[in-house]
């Protein structure tokens, strides 16, 4: 049987983008300028011509809730990540996914097993939870119940599979804490409105309160799109992190 790995990251690479600044500023300004816009369009004129007025523009958008020129972008990402935090991710259905699939290929025995570092301990309401680090007990426990039943789960898998069980019925015995992957593509809109949801920052308008793990992904498309699209990514920031 192929070694057991257990990680606590997960991994997000960006694949291809069609998003810029200046990809708003053409989009909004058809609204005034009609068919002027096809030249700066075709050219795709570099927003940073006028920072400035740029600025200036990409703001007023975000500030007043304009939010469809931002649409006018395309950004896909690849995420390794356990398959619990994929099922929050397909809670937005402002995204196109792809994941692998255990119908059609045979499971890799990779495994999340929370850094020691992970808060462990919930308090508070539902909506308005806090975590706070656990003790040394729990996370020594943390760590070896989840080793032992992904270890246990994935030798259950591998006899079913050997024993000419279909993948589809075999990879039922495996736990959330399974990584998969997939492909993420998205509009800068869609982007702004994941990253309300599933980051928590100070400043923000609409407090959130996201699980970990994927806030973890969260962070990493991010960093990405904020060197994409640095005006919108300011004014998004400067206007409570709410996605217009």
């Amino acid at each position: 049987m192929s070694e057991i790995i257990f990680r606590s990251d997960v991994t997000v690479e960006l694949i291809r983008a069609s998003a810029a600044d200046s990809d708003v500023l053409f989009a909004a300004r058809v609204s005034t300028q009609g068919e002027q816009t096809l030249e700066s369009a075709a050219a795709a004129v570099d927003a940073s011509e006028d920072e400035k007025k740029s600025k200036g523009l990409i703001n007023y958008l975000m500030r007043d809730r304009h939010g469809s020129p931002f649409e006018h972008t395309s950004v896909t990402f690849y995420v390794q990540a356990p398959i619990f935090v994929f099922r929050e991710f397909m809670r937005h259905r402002i995204a196109s996914y792809n994941e692998e699939s255990g119908r059609y290929r045979e499971l890799n025995p990779v495994f999340y097993v929370p850094a020691p570092d992970r808060n462990l301990i919930q308090t508070g309401k539902t909506g308005h939870y806090e975590f706070h680090p656990g003790t040394a007990e729990q996370i020594a426990l943390v760590e070896q119940e989840s080793r032992n039943i992904s270890t246990v789960a994935y030798e259950s898998y591998k006899r079913m599979l050997e024993a000419g069980i279909a993948r589809e019925v075999a990879r039922i015995v495996l736990p959330l804490n399974i990584y998969s992957s997939m492909y993420v593509t998205m509009n800068a809109r869609a982007l702004m409105n994941f990253l309300s949801l599933r980051t928590k920052r100070e400043g923000t308008h609409f407090p959130s309160y996201p699980q970990r793990e994927i806030e973890m992904c969260a962070e990493k498309m991010e960093d990405f799109w904020a060197e994409l699209m640095p005006y919108t990514y300011e004014a998004f920031n400067l206007n409570g992190r709410v996605a217009p």
